[in-house]
Parts: C-alpha cells; structure tokens; sequence
C-alpha cells in the first residue's frame, strides 16, 4: 500500500496565512498540521508495512518546504515521492500528477486539510467486503462539502460534491483507500481525456468516484470519531480548541522553558520553548509557537505562531504569522500572516 498526500490547493480560503506556509505545515499546539495527520495514521503504517508516501504539491513550493516533507517522511520511517501540480486544476487533476505510482497497488488517499481520532483505520481496511472504503462524519451543513447517500448495507449509492439541496448530511472528510489503484488512474485519466469539470471549471476526485460506481465500482461508507477540517480560518480555531481540549487531558502543553511573569494562564492552552509571557491573560484555547513574546495583552481562542512579538494586544479567534510583529489595543479579530508588521 501507499500514501498519497495532495497539496496542491490554492489554501485561498486561509489567505493570508498560505501565502508563505502550506496549510498543512501551520503548526497547531507544538505540531504541524501534516505530522499530525502522519501520526493518526501511523497504526497504518505499520500494520501494513508500508514504504512510500506520496506527496502532490504546487509547481511553485521552495526547497524549505519540500526539506520539511523529506524529514517528516523519515521520521516515521517512508521514502518520500513529490508531484507537481502546474496549474490548479481540481483534486482529480493534482491525483493524476502521481500517475506513475498508480500501478495497480492498495492506496489510501488523505488530503492534508483534514485530522482525525480514529482508532479502527486497520481494522475497517482488512474486514470490509468491497474494494473502496470513503471514511464519512455526520455534518450540520452538507452543502458546504462533497457528501455521499448510502443504502442499508452501507454500499454507497451517490456521491454528490457540495448539493444545493439537502440529499444527506454525511461528508466525505477527505479520506479514501482504493483497494486497486490502476482503475482509480484509469478514471482519473477519463475524466481529464473527457473534460469533465465542475463549475468552478475543475477536475474533482468526486466526480470520479461517482462515475466509478455506475461503471460498477463499489464503495462503502465508514464513520469518523472526531474528524477535524483545517480548510477554513473558522474551521482551523474550532479544531485547535479541540485538540486543546483532548490533549490537554493526557499531557502537559506548557513546555519546561516558557518564562511567564505577572501572567494568568486560562487552560487548555499550548505554549513552546522560549516563550516569553508577561503582564498578560492567555486562553482558554490558545496555541502559542516558540520563540515569541507577549507583553501586556489579553489573548484568547486564537493560534500564535513561531518568533512572533506581541504586545498591547486584545486578540479573539485570531492567527498570527510567523515572524510577525503586533501592537494593538482594542479587541479584535485578526489575520495576520507571516512577516507582517502592525502597529
């Protein structure tokens, strides 16, 4: 089996903070985004031995970055394989780029903007009885997300990509295993040989799986635990004071060299070495990155990067970038990206 991760996405909706740092490479309470997705799928990894992970990227990442995916990669002990995506054309599109590595073998698909809490991956692989698996999590909002309608064996009997009208409330949340990815290459290829695209004029992995199961391909539907989405500013605070609030419970987040003087620290929080806090509130629910000073300022619900300086500040469901400098009174909300200077 292998791992392919995509990247390739334009991470528009967490602009500015992807105009410098993939959103899988956004650190969240000490790890990034990636290596936490690695770490969920670990069990994986081992019980099925498996060599090679697959990364798609944007045609225009630095040597920084890929170094970053290497080094992870062999930490947890995989050959790292990178693809580029010239042009953002859709999931379907950016799939494709790895065709070479599509021969035929077991793949599990996991896009980078996605977490989960889930202890069954290995189990639900080796006990199913079709070929496909698409992990799903019941949503409130179905419109904003590809969804799937299942019959009462749980053999999936539609995949629809964001409906304007309710059909089902159960999300594709970005995990997929093809027990054969020579037919998963195929389709892709008769998508792209077709141009078949979506309205926003893209190539997308739902409206290949769903002319894979007309073409008799068939997919079953598993439920996720805690599925977290990183897609959006909103979606990657929640998830960050979920995770607090899981992780909090079994381990201690404030690392030994954090300096804290004349501060209150409202857990569940995160705070890395060589931190410097003073005269300050931080949380509930507050992820702070190494290296960074914060001096008479109230900050709560919010993601702080590494070697940032903040002071006088009131921040809420805020994300600061690394490297970044922020003096402010009032309360706020605030995006700021890496490198950034407001006074």
């Amino acid at each position: 089996m292998k791992i392919i991760i995509p990247m390739a996405g334009k991470g528009s909706r967490l602009f500015p903070h992807t105009l410098n740092t993939p959103k899988s490479l956004i650190s969240i309470a000490g790890k990034t985004i990636l290596k936490r997705l690695l770490e969920s799928l670990s069990k994986i990894i081992q019980v099925f031995s498996i060599q090679e992970i697959i990364f798609i990227l944007k045609n225009f990442e630095n040597e920084i970055v890929e170094k970053q995916l290497i080094k992870l990669s062999y930490e947890m002990n995989i050959h790292p394989v990178i693809y580029y995506q010239i042009k953002p054309l859709g999931t379907a599109d950016a799939l494709l780029k790895a065709k070479n590595s599509l021969t035929g073998e077991p793949v599990l698909i996991a896009f980078s903007d996605s977490l989960f809490y889930h202890n069954f991956f290995d189990k639900e692989i080796t006990t199913h009885q079709v070929d496909n698996i698409i992990w799903t999590k019941k949503v409130k909002n179905p419109h904003l997300f590809g969804i799937v309608k299942h019959d009462s064996s749980g053999i999936i009997t539609h995949f629809i990509e964001k409906p304007n009208n309710y059909i089902s409330n159960l999300a594709i949340v970005g995990l997929y295993y093809f027990k054969n990815s020579f037919f998963l290459k195929k389709e892709l290829q008769f998508l792209l040989d077709h141009n078949i695209k979506n309205e926003q004029e893209e190539y997308q992995l739902t409206s290949v799986l769903e002319s894979m199961r007309k073409k008799g391909e068939k997919f079953i539907i598993k439920q996720i635990k805690e599925w977290m989405d990183f897609g959006n500013q909103k979606g990657i605070i929640y998830s960050n004071s979920k995770i607090l609030s899981i992780e909090s419970k079994n381990s201690e987040l404030i690392h030994k060299k954090v300096i804290i003087k004349n501060s209150l620290i409202i857990n569940p929080c995160s705070i890395e070495e060589n931190t410097n806090i003073e005269n300050s509130i931080i949380g509930p629910y507050v992820s702070i990155g190494k290296f960074t000073k914060i001096k008479n300022s109230k900050i709560k619900k919010s993601i702080i990067q590494n070697y940032t300086i903040i002071q006088h500040a009131n921040l809420n469901h805020s994300i600061i970038g690394n490297h970044s400098i922020y003096i402010g009174e009032k309360e706020r909300k605030v995006n700021l990206s890496d490198y950034s200077v407001f006074k």
